[in-house]
């Protein structure tokens, strides 16, 4: 098996070599807030650097014919057990581009974020993880913006507590432009 036919192996076939030569591919994420203030993210880690792990949104890439609302719904399902329609998102909310390592390549993912409401107390469930999303994803857990900013672990996007901040109780309609973003730089 060829360089190429491995990477795409373990990273999708979502993901695609750019003239840059840096693999990469377009992803939907999904905020989801509850009734609390509270968001739930999704802590993993990659295979190569198992002792470091992050926290981040669910989501994943977008399929070829599917549109980023219909990419976030679906992973929204397969990734907490919620089933939601395209139209009962919100959003987008917010896009930002990030570079980072993983799988011992480096990689790029345009992402475009949708936001989903839910009420305090409802469970999210990991029985619609993949195989690989069972290897690589570690828990789901809820967190304030002061609790996110306060845990030991990195997250992604940086902004992410400013975000769940601004949305609050209400979204008011404005995307917001992350940019490109270097998740394996120092935050500061």
């Amino acid at each position: 098996m060829g360089a190429e036919q491995q990477a795409q192996g373990a990273l999708g076939p979502d993901w695609v070599t750019a003239p840059d030569g840096v693999r990469s591919r377009r992803a939907a994420r999904v905020l989801i807030l509850d009734d609390d203030g509270r968001a739930l993210l999704v802590r993993g880690h990659d295979a190569d650097q198992p002792s470091r792990s992050w926290w981040f949104t669910v989501g994943g890439g977008i399929a070829a014919g599917e549109t980023p609302v219909e990419a976030a719904a679906r992973e929204l399902f397969e990734e907490t057990g919620l089933r939601l329609s395209p139209a009962d998102l919100q959003g987008p909310i917010l896009t930002r581009e990030g570079l980072f390592h993983f799988f011992a390549e480096t990689c790029r993912q345009v992402e475009t974020f949708f936001l989903a409401r839910v009420p305090a107390g409802w469970e999210p469930s990991q029985a619609g993880w993949t195989t690989q999303e069972r290897h690589l994803l570690d828990e789901l857990a809820w967190f304030t913006s002061e609790e996110l900013r306060a845990q030991p672990r990195e997250y992604f996007p940086r902004a992410l507590p400013d975000v769940i901040e601004a949305i609050g109780d209400r979204w008011d309609g404005s995307v917001r432009h992350l940019g490109p973003e270097d998740d394996d730089a120092p935050a500061g």
